[in-house]
């Protein structure tokens, strides 16, 4: 591994300097630009780089100025736009529709660089000045709201992102494989309006287009718009299709025409993401940014993402939707070769802060068939709820080796796992008993370990996806014990959830009442967030679980939300007033 001697030009006098007249390719972000593996807009990026495209970077444009969205002329190719590394409405407004007062992905947290539904405002300015060039979305905007959804913030179903961009195509997902495809079909004359058929990717097309594959027809925009069970009834065979090897063509239609999505590109294999990590980056802001930099490369710049993809199936997160369920995983010598370094880089002081990903503890799998690329996984049932699967891989040995060795690096001081761990998944280990809860406590913990229960009450729990939470208590007493056989003094930090779907006043006051008994530092209580692309965010809008059919009770209104948190928040003076007031 190496640094680049550049970051991917944002000037034009940076284009001159590698003697690029005009790249093939713009990428407009929401983000500020930082080069490194944890931003989408450089892996892009690099990977097109690595291809053998030029690649430009237009990064949080004023989208009142025609001087930002002009400054690298036109591309060849295509624009390539995304709204960040989070949704844009997420960026910028919190739970309760309040504008944040800092935004990580910004130099010095300023707000205000990123405007409301980004994709579509930097579409529309796209079309205003370049008219008819071909323009390409992706990131976790475009990718979560390529179908009809539940917007939040604006309380109703908008149409697919695709319809309101007027983009050409959209990218859903990983997108290593299709853009480079694209890139490909492009650059080999292919007209944009075309290229219908590359897999990861959604076109919006003619009303009459009859895909040539086996497709599946979704209820149309008017159906799910005026009957929240066709709302729910989408949504769930969007879920059931989200899979490379089973998923089929789905078709949404409108008045004004269809939309169509391919089924996903398969996931990297283990050789694809080690050749991946091994391209070069400068790992570091933009220095247009100067010495104040973006406060989100903090928390990663000596961070190792090992895996992709997650079986969790955790109903509030959307990583099933945007990396698939099934997990692929980095080899022990390319997390090691990373490591090593990362040791030789100036500011690096000792510590790996975190060697994760979406679920720390998943390798593979799920289950062998998956892993060899048999089947896709199962559509009609969750990996580890109710409980495990008989079929499911479960064995810590190889993550443990990984760790043992990535620790053993010299010059590395300690190796932490900050990211989530998934303690069902832990207990459900007969391959390596309790080596992991032993080598967690003793070798990567710092203090603290976060994770995350979210609940107690079954009722709520069931719709999370989420284990019982005896399955916590049981791996909490596993690691506190692991803690003092080691002579360290820890603590598991849970992370709460009130006023998901399910959640009633009562289930809260149970909450409530076991923070105060087992002293829970209720900080780590988070309201829930309706965001495109979850289960759970369907429940919130349709009161339907789209699995079961079954209704269920869900706090829509501010009031009760806000009594919900209070209750969880009894130690705040102006949390116990309100709490008492919504009893």
């Amino acid at each position: 591994m190496q640094l680049a001697k550049t970051p991917l030009p944002m000037t034009r006098a940076e284009l001159n300097e590698l003697n690029i007249g005009q790249p093939d390719f713009i990428i407009v972000s929401g983000d500020a630009y930082i080069d490194h593996p944890s931003f989408g807009t450089a892996i892009i990026g690099r990977v097109l780089e690595r291809a053998g495209f030029s690649v430009g970077v237009i990064a949080q444009p004023d989208s009142k100025s025609k001087a930002d969205f002009t400054r690298l002329g036109e591309p060849k190719l295509a624009f390539l736009v995304n709204g960040g590394n989070i949704d844009s409405m997420v960026a910028n407004y919190t739970v309760a529709k309040r504008r944040r007062d800092y935004d990580y992905y910004t130099p010095k947290g300023q707000v205000g660089k990123r405007p409301d539904r980004a994709v579509i405002v930097y579409c529309n300015k796209l079309r205003e000045f370049y008219g008819n060039k071909p323009i390409i979305i992706g990131g976790i905007e475009a990718s979560l709201r390529r179908f009809a959804h539940y917007d939040y913030w604006d309380n109703k179903i908008r149409r697919s992102i695709l319809a309101d961009s007027g983009a050409d195509i959209l990218c859903y997902g990983m997108g290593e494989r299709s853009i480079v495809r694209l890139a490909q079909l492009l650059e080999r004359g292919i007209p944009v309006k075309k290229i219908r058929d590359v897999a990861g990717t959604a076109v919006f097309t003619e009303r009459d287009y009859v895909p040539k594959k086996e497709h599946i027809f979704l209820p149309a925009f008017k159906e799910i718009k005026e009957d929240k069970l066709k709302y729910a009834e989408s949504f769930k065979l969007q879920y059931q299709n989200c899979d490379s090897v089973g998923g089929k063509i789905l078709c949404e239609a409108y008045d004004e025409g269809l939309l169509v999505q391919n089924p996903p590109a398969p996931p990297l294999s283990t050789k694809e993401l080690d050749e991946l990590a091994e391209i070069a980056y400068t790992r570091k802001p933009h220095p247009c940014y100067g010495k104040s930099g973006v406060p989100a490369l903090t928390e990663v710049e000596f961070s190792v993402t090992h895996n992709r993809g997650c079986f969790g199936g955790c109903a509030f997160c959307a990583i099933a939707y945007h990396q698939g369920r099934a997990v692929t995983s980095r080899s022990i010598d390319s997390v090691v070769k990373e490591v090593e370094f990362l040791t030789t880089l100036p500011d690096f002081k000792g510590y790996i802060h975190d060697i994760g990903g979406p679920t720390a503890n998943f390798r593979a799998g799920p289950c062998k068939a998956v892993a060899s690329g048999e089947k896709g996984v199962c559509a009609t049932r969750r990996c580890l709820t109710p409980k495990p699967c008989p079929n499911l891989m479960v064995d810590h040995n190889e993550y443990i080796e990984l760790l043992k060795k990535a620790a053993a690096v010299k010059g590395v001081k300690k190796v932490f796992v900050r990211s989530g761990i998934r303690h069902d998944y832990v207990l459900a280990d007969k391959a390596s008993g309790d080596r992991f809860i032993t080598q967690l406590a003793r070798e990567h913990t710092s203090g603290q370990l976060r994770t995350a229960p979210e609940h107690i009450c079954p009722e709520v729990l069931t719709l999370m996806g989420k284990p019982p939470y005896e399955v916590y208590e049981k791996f909490v007493a596993k690691f506190n014990a692991a803690s003092k056989k080691a002579g360290q003094e820890q603590y598991v930090l849970p992370y709460l959830m009130s006023s998901h779907p399910g959640s009633t006043m009562r289930s809260a006051e149970k909450l409530s009442a076991y923070i105060k008994k087992n002293s829970v530092r209720s900080e780590q209580v988070q309201d829930f967030y309706p965001t495109p692309g979850t289960a759970a965010t369907v429940m919130y809008y349709t009161g339907i679980d789209p699995f079961s059919g079954k209704k269920v009770y869900v706090a829509t209104s501010p009031e009760e939300k806000r009594a919900q948190r209070a209750l969880l928040n009894t130690g705040r003076r102006h949390n116990k007033n309100r709490s008492k007031n919504k009893r």
